[in-house]
């Protein structure tokens, strides 16, 4: 395997792209250059003592996204039988290794994570998570979540116990210097928005508008909710760079996408998120995307991003 800032990484090329994962470090997409160009951000010094913590890249979410809280105690979720469990903010699948292999073409990578001890007590299911990138061609990459639970009946008292509650998603940092903000633009579906309070409740729906600067300081931290299916996809476009970016969220056989996220740092971070989400956080609570699996069951989540030139 190539080394990149002294980590074994897995290297995906296909004409003039290139994707850098490290499945040990929470199957995470490090970054994606496209004729040199950065589409994903990723730190020059990065600190790999918590990659999780790392700005960039793509952190993959799961079993629950953000923060959750319990009686006013962040970190905190609790189940349908009253038992309160630990879940670190965003979950814990960007804290573990992922095995990982890539297909023979080279022009893909299957990152997988199971249920182990690590897991099992504060989420006590039985799974399998995988994360597929694949470059449809130079300027696509394609990423699909497959969730499935891989318990069995006779594992619980009742079918209902064997049930898993879970709401995935990514976390995508793109590389959007902080001095051109004010001329990019973040295109959505219709939708409506919503936020977090600090007291961990989520905010009633708004209408939501479909374009937004990103020197917008409302965006940050936003959930865009979609509104039924997405007719078009999410677009940033990037005037100064000549760069349009499509997320289309909209693919055959994959489970509907809940929300969009956009969220930045600080005003002087040269990278903005702009993040696809199953469900929001606390849904395990609220309900607003929270998704069951059966045992046996699995579910597929399937996005595509498109980089071409402004026209």
């Amino acid at each position: 395997m190539p080394k990149f800032q002294d980590q074994e990484v897995i290297e995906i090329v296909r004409g003039g792209s290139r994707l850098l994962l490290a499945p040990q470090a929470g199957g995470r997409l490090l970054s994606w250059h496209l004729h040199g160009a950065s589409i994903i951000h990723w730190p020059d010094a990065a600190d790999w003592t918590q990659p999780a913590l790392v700005r960039g890249g793509n952190p993959l979410l799961f079993p629950f996204i953000a923060r959750h809280r319990v009686d006013g105690r962040i970190g905190f979720w609790r189940d349908a039988q009253g038992v309160v469990r630990e879940v670190p903010l965003h979950g814990f699948a960007r804290d573990l290794p992922f095995a990982a292999q890539v297909d023979e073409d080279g022009a893909s990578v299957r990152m997988t994570l199971k249920d182990s001890a690590a897991t099992q007590a504060g989420y006590p299911f039985r799974f399998r998570f995988e994360a597929v990138y694949r470059l449809v061609d130079e300027a696509t990459l394609e990423v699909s979540l497959i969730t499935t639970n891989t318990a069995e009946v006779s594992d619980a008292k009742d079918s209902s116990d064997a049930r898993m509650p879970y709401y995935a998603g990514h976390h995508f940092y793109f590389a959007l210097p902080h001095t051109q903000r004010g001329e990019a633009t973040l295109t959505l579906p219709r939708n409506v928005y919503r936020h977090q309070l600090a007291d961990g409740t989520t905010t009633e729906p708004q209408a939501g508008a479909t374009r937004y600067a990103f020197d917008d300081p409302q965006i940050v931290d936003r959930f865009h909710c979609i509104e039924g299916e997405p007719e078009t996809p999410v677009r940033i476009d990037i005037p100064t760079l000549n760069r349009s970016i499509e997320i289309d969220l909209k693919r055959p056989d994959s489970l509907p996408w809940y929300a969009v996220t956009s969220w930045t740092l600080a005003p002087d971070a040269d990278f903005y998120c702009v993040e696809p989400w199953l469900g929001l956080p606390d849904a395990i609570h609220n309900g607003l995307g929270l998704r069951w699996l059966a045992p046996g069951q699995s579910e597929t989540a399937t996005l595509r991003i498109a980089v071409s030139a402004l026209r």
